[in-house]
């Protein structure tokens, strides 16, 4: 199964709380740094709505073997 990096590149003050929240859940803690999360549909939910404060990549396991 394929993986997401999740980089927090905007701060989540001044965003609606259920945005803030939803950066919190995915722990992220400040601008820069990066989580790696399962690539599933509610992770994607989650990134689909604090898109606009996040980057974020897949990184496919089956090319690293």
């Amino acid at each position: 199964m394929s993986r997401i990096k999740i980089t927090l590149v905007r701060s989540r003050y001044g965003f609606k709380k259920d945005q803030r929240d939803t950066v919190k859940a995915l722990g992220l803690r400040k601008i820069g740094h990066s989580v790696v999360k399962e690539d599933t549909p509610v992770i994607r939910g989650m990134v689909d709505k604090i898109k606009h404060m996040v980057k974020y990549e897949i990184i496919d396991e089956q090319k690293e073997e």
